[in-house]
This record gives C-alpha cells, sequence and structure tokens, in this order.
C-alpha cells in the first residue's frame, strides 16, 4: 500500500477515534487500516497512535505527524484540482507553430474570432517554413504540409493540398495558353525550393491522357518563399505550380488562371496536417482551437478529404 494511502488512513483513523470506524468511511476493512498505519510507524521509528483495548490515542508525533499530513494532502488536491481544471477549461499558453504562407493566409483571418470566444488563452504563435521538434520545443501544435512519421505524436490531416498550373492573364494573352506539357518547355516556369531539403518542388503535368506524371522541366527561376512565387506569378513572370492555399487569393481575384484541372498527389502523406503530442487527455486548449481550425475550414469547403479545388474552372 503506498504512502499517501496510508496517510490516508492515519488521517482517518485519528478524526474518527477508531479502526472500524475509520475503515467505513475509507471504504476497506479494519485490519488494513492498522497494517498500514503500523507500516507509517515502521517507516518513521516512531509511534503515531497509541492503541489500547478500550481507545486509540495519538502521540505528540502522531499529532505533528497529522497536521502535516493534512497539509500534503489538502496541498496535492488543489494541485489536482487546477490540473484538471487547466484541462477542463480552455487556458493558459497556446503555442502554435506552423508554415509562413499557410499562418498568414488561413492562421491569421481566424485569429481574432478565437481570441474572442476563448479570451483565457495565449496565443504564442511561431512562422517558418523549417519542421521543428514538438516535443522537444514544446509545442502544442504545428500546422504542417507533409505527413510527420512519429510514435510519440498524432497527425491529423485538416485538408490534402491540390496543386494548381497557374499564369496571370497578362503572361497568357502575351505569351499564348501551353497546348502539350512540351510546350511549357518554352515558357517561363517559377521553380519552388524547399528549404528543408534544398531541393526544388517537383513538377506535375499531365500527359495526353490527362493523367498526371513527374515532368523534368528547368526553372526560369527560383524562390524559397511562397508568397513570393505567387507574386511573380501573377505579376506575369511566368507558370508556377501552386498549393491550393496559396492559389486561393489569386484565383478568387482573376490575378491568375488555372490552365489545368486540380491535381491531389495520391500518397497518404500528402496534405496539410495539424501535428500534437500523443497524450491521453488532450488540454481544452489545443481541443477547442483544433475544433474551431477544423469548423473554419469547412466553412471553405475544406476537410480532411476535400478542398475547393474541385470546383475550379480551368481555361481548357
Amino acid at each position: 500500500m503506498d504512502k499517501l494511502r496510508a496517510m490516508e488512513l492515519f488521517i482517518a483513523t485519528c478524526e474518527a477515534g477508531s479502526f472500524a470506524a475509520a475503515s467505513a468511511s475509507c471504504n476497506t476493512d479494519p485490519s488494513a487500516v492498522s497494517k498500514a498505519i503500523s507500516r507509517l510507524e515502521t517507516q518513521l521509528q516512531v509511534t503515531l497512535i497509541q492503541r489500547s483495548t478500550r481507545q486509540l490515542s495519538v502521540t505528540d508525533a502522531g499529532k505533528q505527524y497529522l497536521s502535516t499530513a493534512r497539509k500534503l494532502l489538502q496541498e496535492l488536491s488543489a494541485c489536482e484540482g487546477e490540473i484538471k481544471h487547466l484541462n477542463d477549461s480552455p487556458s493558459g499558453v497556446l503555442k502554435i507553430n506552423a508554415a509562413v504562407c499557410y499562418g498568414h493566409l488561413y492562421l491569421r483571418p481566424i485569429l481574432a474570432a478565437f481570441c474572442a470566444r476563448y479570451p483565457d488563452i495565449k496565443l504564442d504563435l511561431q512562422l517558418n517554413d523549417l519542421h521543428t521538434d514538438v516535443i522537444d520545443n514544446g509545442v502544442d501544435i504545428a500546422i504542417r504540409t507533409g505527413y510527420v512519421k512519429d510514435s510519440r505524436l498524432v497527425a491529423k490531416r485538416l485538408s490534402p493540398m491540390d496543386f494548381f498550373v497557374c499564369a496571370s492573364p497578362e503572361y497568357l494573352a502575351k505569351n499564348g495558353t501551353p497546348v502539350l506539357r512540351d510546350n511549357f518547355k518554352v515558357h517561363r516556369w517559377i521553380g519552388f525550393r524547399i528549404k528543408e531539403t534544398q531541393q526544388l518542388q517537383p513538377v506535375y503535368l499531365p500527359d495526353e491522357q490527362g493523367e498526371y506524371t513527374l515532368y523534368d522541366l528547368e526553372a526560369s527561376h527560383i524562390t524559397d518563399d511562397g508568397e513570393m512565387m505567387v507574386a511573380m506569378c501573377e505579376d506575369g513572370v511566368g507558370f508556377a505550380q501552386l498549393p491550393h492555399f496559396l492559389a486561393k487569393a489569386g484565383l478568387e481575384s482573376g490575378k491568375l488562371i488555372s490552365v489545368y484541372p486540380y491535381f491531389r498527389p495520391p500518397q497518404i502523406e500528402n496534405g496539410v496536417f495539424a501535428i500534437y503530442p500523443k497524450r491521453t487527455y488532450l488540454p481544452a486548449k489545443v481541443r477547442v482551437f483544433l475544433s474551431f481550425l477544423t469548423d473554419e475550414l469547412e466553412k471553405h469547403k475544406e476537410s480532411a478529404y476535400q478542398t475547393w479545388a474541385e470546383q475550379v474552372v480551368c481555361v481548357r
């Protein structure tokens, strides 16, 4: 029997005046109460309770131990209550790590409404394009493109990641619209360098049967910033293969035109994921943020299995 349980039985005995009464209040039997207190006395090498055939009396050492034990258990109970409240009530610092573009385009527009609904949550928002060790850096939620294989983490897919081959209306008017994918070799192309690997993002274009396959295309220009790539494309610098969350504003405003229907890589790791530490009890601040974010995405026709990209009309 652990010491905390023995302390509880000792306090109950002192308050009730007998082993029998203490056992009844603690849902055990008198012999278990007596043995627990005897173990405490053996560990402490003092007598806590004087036993006689008629009554029990608490020794001076027992009274001192009783006072301390009460305080300890009261503080422990209060601490447990506070921890449970933190898990039940959305509050505290919520540390979010997100890719720069996704943070600006998808998180920023919803943060004011989230903070208004949950005023006791304080945001610590970190934006960068490098994968961060969630556990070592104390991150509550990371929003990342691509699946993370780590048994310590949960990866909840927020949406697939759909791609568009885009250009500005001005570029197409001046340079024409490619008919076959080999035609792209005579057009300017904006490549995206992945900061994590320093490799160029692979390009997928449809073949004559409309099947998207990997295509070797030399980039005319290269950037490692997604918003810069969009801006260059909108400014008529060349074509770009853009993920749906980067292409959204340009397609809606008409600054960008998609020359093909969207492409969705079939790999299971494709998508935008919310990544957080695996635990038995998910903190309320994490739970409500995930719920709020998924609700907002659904308003814009995005979920774990679809995006608004399916409804985009291309020029073909």
